[in-house]
């Protein structure tokens, strides 16, 4: 769910107007279409989704649990900035569940599986020669959730990508750097040789070592988009301004 589009088509199959907005909005946040600090209005979203305030209200109230939004009284809610806290709370979460099913996985591993990861890899280049970072991200994605599946752990996907929602704000901010786009292939493919290899120590290693990353493309992405970070545990008070999206870091 990413366009008011599918919102409409999902609620004519019956499916519940708040959770709809929630994942619509929510999505929009992880992708940067509404930026770390960009003002949210309840009656400008009703207006654009074509939806009422109620839910509208709701998924802001949902949003805010996550830690996606702020809410300040008598002067409005804005989307979070991103706070390093989170962002490393996320990464203990993700690095533990991740790497606890690939331990798994090496015991478990079938050449259909291994055909499976390699398909995405071979995915991900395309889209890296397609200069496509939202669909590099899409295929990341699958590339994880793929390895948790294969570790037996498929249901534990969705904890980890609700885990994960500030560390994929960075991550998004990260991508468009061709380079890195490189360097992350070539983690996977380390990962899911050592895989294939049944080296569950090596293996193990990789997978840690490609999930860290992320605190290094933080620093990078904070030298040149210090506005869109708090060095707050708890938010601070925001100036209003305009919805935009963050320019993409320039390719290096």
């Amino acid at each position: 769910m990413a366009t008011t589009e599918g919102l409409h088509a999902a609620r004519a199959r019956g499916r519940n107007t708040r959770q709809l907005v929630h994942e619509l909005l929510r999505s929009r946040i992880i992708s940067l279409d509404l930026a770390p600090g960009a003002a949210l209005s309840e009656n400008d979203l009703a207006a654009e989704l074509g939806v009422s305030r109620t839910p509208v209200r709701e998924s802001l109230i949902l949003l805010g649990e996550e830690g996606l939004v702020d809410v300040y009284p008598q002067m409005g809610t804005f989307v979070s900035r991103i706070r390093e806290r989170d962002i490393a709370s996320a990464q203990f979460i993700r690095e533990a569940l991740e790497c606890a099913s690939l331990g798994n996985a090496v015991d478990k591993v079938t050449e259909h599986d291994v055909s499976e990861l390699r398909a995405l890899l071979a995915a991900q280049n395309d889209a890296e020669q397609r200069d496509d970072a939202a669909d590099f991200f899409r295929l990341d994605e699958e590339f994880h959730a793929r390895l948790m599946a294969v570790g037996g752990h498929a249901e534990a996907w969705p904890v980890v990508s609700q885990a994960k929602a500030q560390l994929d704000r960075a991550r998004r901010l990260s991508l468009p750097l061709t380079q890195q786009l490189s360097l992350l292939i070539s983690q996977h493919t380390a990962v899911v040789d050592l895989l294939e290899q049944r080296d569950r120590d090596g293996a193990d290693d990789a997978l840690r070592t490609h999930l860290r990353l992320v605190f290094t493309d933080v620093e990078t992405i904070r030298a040149r988009h210090p506005e869109l970070f708090s060095d707050q545990q708890a938010a601070t008070r925001p100036r209003r301004e305009a919805r935009r999206r963050p320019e993409a870091p320039a390719s290096t």
